[in-house]
């Protein structure tokens, strides 16, 4: 069974980061975040659904190796609707569970792309009076970025290419990939 490929691994053109790659790098995030957040009694991690569950998970376990002791919270919010690019129009889907304020927040995102949906979170979570809120981003587009927001922490630079896996997706299907590819664009043209 081993040998035999994943069940998507067909519409993959190529492998972006491999497993062992965000594995290596979210240990990296982690310990630079518990360096820079030593002095902090606790962070609040606001996971950003659903792309971003994977890493935020990999990354709160990461974290507790190094501290500070992290609570876990999750939004949702959508600016792509059914399409592939951001329409820069936001709406929440699911909004915090909790109040903010006095809190240190790090926004744990899976891919900073065109930057317009993040910039206007970042500015949503800042109107809540949080002590402090900071990014941790797995991957992020430098050349699709069309505002400029300041993510503090940064796990691959990509090319701006249609990526699934490790919580992207396309059309809800490949999260569950243990790496990022490069989706065949046959698969998305169809």
């Amino acid at each position: 069974m081993a040998d035999l490929p994943g069940w998507y691994d067909n519409d993959i053109d190529r492998v972006i980061v491999s497993e062992d790659d965000i594995r290596a790098k979210t240990d990296e995030l982690a310990k630079q975040v518990a360096a820079d957040y030593a002095q902090a009694d606790s962070v609040l991690l606001v996971c950003v659904l659903k792309g971003a569950v994977m890493f935020m998970a990999d990354f709160a376990r990461a974290l507790s190796r190094y501290g500070p002791p992290a609570e876990l919270e999750f939004m949702a919010v959508s600016s792509y609707g059914q399409g592939m690019t951001s329409s820069g129009v936001v709406r929440i889907l699911k909004d915090l569970d909790r109040d903010i304020a006095g809190k240190r927040v790090i926004v744990v995102e899976d891919i900073v792309d065109s930057g317009l949906t993040l910039s206007w979170l970042l500015k949503y979570l800042e109107s809540r009076s949080a002590a402090s809120v900071d990014v941790v981003a797995l991957l992020r587009k430098p050349d699709a970025i069309k505002v400029p927001v300041p993510v503090k922490y940064v796990g691959f630079d990509i090319p701006s290419e249609f990526v699934v896996g490790y919580g992207l997706d396309y059309a809800e299907r490949y999260r569950d990939m243990p790496y990022v590819g490069v989706l065949k664009p046959e698969v998305y043209q169809r």
